[in-house]
């Protein structure tokens, strides 16, 4: 073996114009039977000088430089921006001293020239520090070109450390939410055997009474209900995680609360069959239907949690799920389900007179 000559380290530098500042101290060597000019040389050479870079020595053991490459595989596209990014800095740095000492050397080879001029020395003097002073300006201009493609580097590394940053809280708000599925779909089952357990203790009963008919209906229609939206739900979920990974998720903003119209009606959505009297004429409403109740009638019904706005949450939910029952037919007039909401304001009115009178 035998060390490289100074034409392959020159070939060395050009290769890399980063490597005399940086890689000084690693030993190049190349076989006995290259020559100082051939290409094979040459290519060797860069090849262990890129070998190099991944444990600090041409030589050593190869397991540890294999473990040492796995190491490096092993970190986050963040980590792996911030070691470049760390690494391009400390080579600016030391870039920026280089550059500094060549431009002092510049001007001090400069002045020495224009002294020489000045004091009349012969020629070949002069041409000796004419040369000296090109090389030093020439090494400058070098340097200093290496300087700003070493800038470009670190302003497209910082870029790509952004967008690896970005990435990476998008991936965490997106583990989250599929956590929040999960963690809903493990508790819909406990849901809806602690409802069936709750009708079925009413059904089951050998006493028979209206009331807990209409709690067991209830229960169970509000037992579909909540499955059906947790489905919904955990779909919308899912399709939310995808996009927040993409980096295409929309903001919705906050509906404002819709405002009665001019007619005296307000447009809203049913959660049970309701029943009210408008001029002269019975009116059923099947729920989960889109009606226009009286203003009347609308306190009375929202407080009792049998109509709700169409901008609700819930209500968004429901339509997906239900329509907007356009097509469906009214009620019977026997159904038991049904809620007379003309009756439930008259009682409302009833209680408040009490208790003013009392």
């Amino acid at each position: 073996m035998r060390t490289a000559t100074a034409q392959e380290q020159n070939y060395a530098g050009a290769y890399d114009p980063l490597h005399n500042a940086n890689k000084s101290h690693y030993a190049t060597t190349v076989t006995e039977d290259a020559s100082p000019s051939s290409d094979t040389a040459k290519y060797r050479l860069s090849i262990l000088m890129t070998l190099s870079q991944y444990d600090g020595s041409v030589g050593g053991d190869s397991r540890d430089n294999a473990m040492a490459f796995f190491r490096k595989q092993a970190l986050s596209p963040v980590e792996r921006y911030e070691s470049v990014l760390k690494e391009k800095q400390a080579a600016r740095e030391s870039l920026a001293e280089r550059l500094n000492a060549a431009e002092a050397m510049l001007g001090e080879r400069r002045d020495a020239a224009e002294r020489l001029a000045l004091a009349g020395a012969p020629d070949a003097q002069l041409d000796r520090a004419e040369t000296y002073m090109r090389a030093a300006e020439d090494r400058a201009k070098t340097l200093r070109t290496a300087m700003a493609q070493l800038d470009e580097q670190i302003l497209a590394i910082e870029r790509e450390l952004g967008d690896a940053k970005a990435q990476r809280d998008r991936d965490m708000m997106a583990d989250e939410v599929e956590k929040m599925v999960a963690a809903i779909e493990r508790a819909a089952p406990e849901f809806d055997a602690a409802a069936t357990a709750l009708v079925a203790a009413v059904t089951k009963s050998a006493a028979s009474m209206l009331e807990g008919t209409h709690f067991a209906a209830n229960v169970d229609a509000v037992r579909r209900e909540i499955l059906s939206a947790t489905h919904l739900v955990c779909a919308e979920l899912r399709s939310t995680a995808v996009r927040t990974r993409a980096g295409n998720t929309n903001i919705a903003s906050e509906p404002e609360p819709l405002r009665p119209s001019e007619n005296g009606h307000q447009l809203v959505y049913t959660l049970n069959p309701v029943l009210w009297r408008e001029n002269g004429e019975m009116r059923r409403v099947q729920a989960y239907a889109r009606v226009e109740l009286p203003k009347t009638l609308l306190l009375v019904a929202l407080r009792h949690q049998h109509v709700d706005y169409l901008n609700a949450r819930r209500v968004q939910t429901l339509m997906q799920i239900h329509g907007s029952g356009q097509f469906q037919a009214p009620p019977l007039a026997d159904d038991p389900r049904l809620v007379d909401l003309d009756a439930l304001a008259a009682h409302e009115q009833e209680t408040a007179k009490a208790d003013d009178a009392a």
